[in-house]
């Protein structure tokens, strides 16, 4: 699975989050400043030949949809972020957020209070 760019990693939520659009349902839900109609239509079609998107045609014009899903592509590239950063520790991922402050103590003792209902 290749990383994809930040402007891709867009497009692909909108997918995900519509399931099935036309380039331009997906342009008028871009955030601003949108790209170019052409610009966009370049992207999904770079996606497809990545393997990410796929397409049901309709006469001159086609219906994007996902071939990844969002979670098989978080899956992936957390596992990367992870020994690349982190030298595959959660706990130092975990720890890092919550030097951050980005993690509470309370959120801390939900995640182990899962991870304890996990092992029964």
């Amino acid at each position: 699975m290749h990383k994809l760019t930040n402007k891709e990693e867009e497009v692909m939520k909108l997918l995900w989050k519509r399931e099935k659009a036309f380039v331009k349902e997906l342009l008028a839900d871009f955030p601003e400043p949108k790209p170019h109609y052409n610009t966009l239509s370049t992207m999904v079609r770079n996606l497809e030949e990545k393997g990410y998107v796929g397409h049901e045609a309709f006469g001159n014009t086609h219906r994007y949809f996902p071939t990844v899903t969002k979670e098989a592509y978080r899956k992936e590239f957390i596992g990367e972020t992870l020994a690349d950063f982190f030298d595959h520790s959660y706990k130092g991922l975990v720890s890092f957020f919550a030097r951050e402050e980005k993690i509470s103590a309370d959120e801390l003792r939900e995640i182990i209070q899962h991870i304890e209902k996990q092992k029964d």
